[in-house]
């Protein structure tokens, strides 16, 4: 599914990522771990084709990803959900939902589009049921929890094959921390491919793989 060779990331002048390679297969949950620095965001974000300068190879479903910009990446199947979350704080979750499926560059063509969208939301919503209720509030006063959950579901409507994830239990109450780890899972059970770079020890016993990352190198790669 998805296959790095030789990858190797800068910002300016400064080297993150070193000569790294690694595969995913379909369908598996592979968690990517390391110290704060060690540069697991810059890897997704490298993936994605955001933030670093990158030399090496990115091939997604026999696609070779140099050179694409981010948008012609999630074509492709890629979705990210950043750390940071970057959702539109002044629209509603329905609004950030709709206008994620509205641009996501796979979406059928015009009259299926509310027919897609209305069965998209609802298998959306059956994974992160906290939303359900919150359809009509703007994101801006959603708690830590609620707002990566609308992160998450965001970026399914985009109708991924594989998610790259950056911290997504990161901030969250314990309680919505499990809901998202099934929700995860149960993507992964539809056969999505995730990447989840993730401190929580709750990870690492349910993915199907871990890599760790040690100052932009891989030093451990292990079955779960």
């Amino acid at each position: 599914m998805l296959e790095v060779r030789a990858l190797n990331a800068w910002y300016g002048q400064a080297q993150v990522l070193f000569d790294l390679n690694f595969r995913l297969e379909r369908g598996e949950m592979v968690l990517l771990q390391g110290l704060n620095g060690a540069g697991k965001s810059s890897l997704l974000q490298a993936l994605m084709g955001l933030g670093p300068r990158v030399q090496g190879s990115i091939c997604y479903a026999g696609q070779e990803l140099g050179g694409l910009a981010p948008f012609e990446r999630a074509a492709h199947g890629l979705g990210f959900v950043p750390e940071d979350r970057r959702l539109f704080t002044e629209l509603t979750v329905l609004q950030n939902l709709q206008l994620a499926a509205l641009t996501g560059s796979r979406q059928l063509v015009r009259p299926r589009v509310a027919e897609r969208f209305a069965d998209r939301l609802e298998a959306t919503l059956a994974l992160f049921a906290p939303l359900k209720p919150l359809l009509a509030r703007t994101s801006l006063t959603l708690s830590g929890g609620e707002q990566q959950m609308l992160s998450l579901a965001r970026t399914l409507m985009t109708n991924p094959d594989m998610l790259l994830l950056d911290e997504p239990c990161e901030g969250v109450a314990p309680q919505l921390v499990e809901s998202i780890l099934r929700a995860l899972q149960s993507l992964q059970k539809a056969g999505l491919t995730l990447l989840v770079a993730e401190q929580s020890e709750n990870f690492s016993v349910r993915t199907d793989r871990v890599i760790t990352l040690v100052a932009g190198h891989i030093a451990l790669a292990l079955e779960s």
